[in-house]
């Protein structure tokens, strides 16, 4: 069957000292970073779990679990890259993407274009087909405070005839 397909994507990652700030595929600079197995890029993990939701690939967590070696510190969009290889494989394209950063700090204005570049690379679509927004949560619950960053992401994909 051809059609269209919506899939939803949500992530969270604690804010620590002595990690890198990896979001979207982009460092950015400041003095902390996000916890996780990975780079903890938590726009680019959102990205792809709403990818798999909307191509019926489970989540992130089934493909790259956290307790294989293999995923230590590697770079979210090398496994973005093998998200966008598995739909490729399944007659699946990508129509757009639109991607929300929740964090009180720091200012991610300039970067967003270079994340929507970035993401779109490693799938091999346009950057016109990824959006990137962030937003603050004027100091409430556990983004607000500074404790961690969250995203959301929605995709629509086309399901094409084998």
């Amino acid at each position: 069957m051809t059609g269209l397909r919506i899939g939803q994507g949500y992530d969270v990652h604690r804010i620590t000292a002595g990690r890198p700030l990896v979001l979207g595929g982009v460092e950015i600079p400041w003095e902390k970073g996000l916890l996780g197995h990975s780079d903890a890029d938590v726009l680019t993990h959102a990205v792809m779990d709403a990818l798999c939701g909307a191509a019926g690939l489970g989540d992130i967590g089934e493909l790259f679990p956290d307790t294989d070696p293999a995923y230590k510190g590697i770079s979210s969009l090398k496994l973005l890259a093998e998200v966008g290889h598995r739909l490729e494989k399944r007659g699946i394209a990508v129509g757009n993407i639109d991607a929300t950063l929740l964090a009180q700090a720091p200012k991610v204005g300039p970067y967003k274009r270079q994340m929507a570049e970035k993401m779109a690379a490693a799938l091999g679509i346009s950057p016109e087909r990824v959006n990137v927004k962030a937003t603050t949560e004027e100091g409430l619950g556990f983004t607000g405070t500074g404790e961690g960053m969250a995203a959301h992401a929605v995709a629509l994909v086309e399901v094409r005839e084998p």
